[in-house]
């Protein structure tokens, strides 16, 4: 039973990461996880100054995600096509950094092949429609930071939980 709900907890911190790309409060998710995890153990690998850490983390990520939404970046759908790059993006990312960066690169490449698959998806996307709907380059990067910058935190949440788990 131990096994099975570790599982489902790492399972769920890649749902996290790839939630931020998307505009879903996937840090949310990451810190609902967390404080699970840390309620079925005790709070014996988790603690609450960790809790309290993560939680620093999750209010400026979403606040930054809301205020950048109701400025209007990003506000492109996002397609089937970007869904299914972004998640082959992560194992092919997971896959060759794995190799060379043990855990990390487990994380780093999911984050940075997700991230990738679905900028190239994007940008081939808006590339195919017409003047008047391609986005301008300084839209596209302001879409390229709003995604890395959440992803970001989404990562450096998770090395901070599992650095205490595994310490």
């Amino acid at each position: 039973m131990a096994f099975t709900g570790f599982v489902i907890f790492i399972l769920l911190l890649f749902a996290g990461i790839y939630l931020c790309l998307f505009g879903l409060p996937g840090t949310s998710l990451i810190f609902v996880n967390v404080l699970a995890y840390a309620f079925f153990t005790d709070f014996t690998q988790v603690g609450w100054k960790t809790l309290l850490v993560l939680l620093a983390l999750v209010i400026p990520a979403e606040a930054l995600d809301f205020w950048m939404e109701s400025a209007g970046i990003d506000k492109e759908p996002v397609s089937r096509q970007s869904l299914w790059s972004a998640f082959i993006g992560g194992w092919a990312g997971m896959i060759l950094l794995t190799p060379f960066f043990g855990g990390l690169g487990i994380w780093g490449g999911f984050f940075l092949g997700t991230t990738s698959g679905l900028l190239i998806m994007e940008q081939v996307r808006t590339s195919k429609l017409k003047n008047s709907g391609q986005t301008t380059s300084t839209a596209f990067l302001a879409m390229a930071g709003r995604k890395m910058l959440k992803g970001f935190l989404a990562l450096l949440m998770i090395f901070f939980t599992l650095a205490h788990i595994y310490s």
